[in-house]
């Protein structure tokens, strides 16, 4: 049991920079506090004390604000970071090395009885008020945006946002096999917590940086058309194309210093 106290001590150190001392994780992480008091009514919930195990879990509800059922299954080095909102349904099971940040809810879409909750493989982060609804399956390492609703198996280290949740980062494997500029774009995602990174947009702006990529991608088609077009003496092509002013793009959240000449085209052009 010691063993599993430390482990979770030393996770909230790995997973959160604002953990400064020992004493202030033991005190002030509900997240902790929750854990722990599942591990102990999940026990009870398996020797048929089941009225005991619910009361326990609805006690640290009210202690942290974080709800999880007797009969969730928990692994190792779970990290429940902030928890107030967290909905953690009977049948779910979390693997080893799961983040959950706040208004996450692990929940059910059936009144049947058996399998109705989500499987969450190791390693995987769900940010925050985001919703895993079904006995559906996230592979390990998989990530979910910020108030996405996920009702659909997600593969391995795969990134997950919008409603319904839509895959926006494959595995390393599968980005390899795109060509050229989109697989660069792809890896510079990247992901964090609460995903709402600036180099992780969503997918309208990713389908607005494709389509800036295609008009330059055209601009210079066109631009060597011409040249060839006046060398064979044809009169064309002598005004030159208006500029796009960045600034014009400003509302939209692109910033005109990045994603530019890093995959080797530039917008204002």
């Amino acid at each position: 049991m010691l063993k599993y106290l430390r482990e979770d001590i030393k996770s909230v150190f790995h997973r959160d920079p604002a953990a400064r001392t020992t004493l202030e994780v033991l005190t002030n992480y509900p997240g902790l506090h929750a854990i722990w008091c599942h591990r102990l009514s999940h026990r009870l919930w398996h020797w048929g004390l089941k009225w005991l195990a619910r009361s326990l879990s609805t006690f640290a509800r009210f202690l942290t604000g974080i709800e999880i059922h007797p009969g969730a299954k928990l692994g190792r080095r779970v990290f429940i970071d902030h928890g107030m909102g967290v909905v953690i349904g009977e049948t779910a099971v979390i693997g080893n090395d799961v983040t959950l940040y706040h208004g996450v809810t692990l929940g059910g879409t059936s009144w049947n009885a058996g399998k109705r909750h989500p499987t969450l493989d190791d390693g995987v982060v769900v940010g925050a008020g985001a919703k895993v609804l079904g006995p559906i399956t996230m592979g390990k390492g998989a990530k979910v945006g910020s108030n996405s609703v996920v009702v659909k198996d997600v593969p391995d280290n795969a990134t997950v946002v919008g409603i319904p949740g839509r895959i926006i980062l494959a595995t390393a494997e599968s980005l390899e096999t795109q060509n050229g500029k989109r697989a660069k774009i792809a890896k510079k995602y990247g992901f964090d917590a609460y995903a709402v990174a600036v180099d992780n947009p969503d997918p309208v702006a990713n389908a607005m940086g494709i389509l800036l990529e295609h008009v330059h991608l055209m601009d210079n088609k066109i631009q060597e058309m011409c040249t060839v077009i006046q060398a064979m003496g044809g009169d064309v092509c002598t005004e030159s194309l208006p500029k796009m002013d960045m600034e014009e793009f400003a509302a939209t959240g692109i910033d005109p210093k990045k994603n530019t000449s890093e995959e080797g085209f530039d917008p204002g052009i």
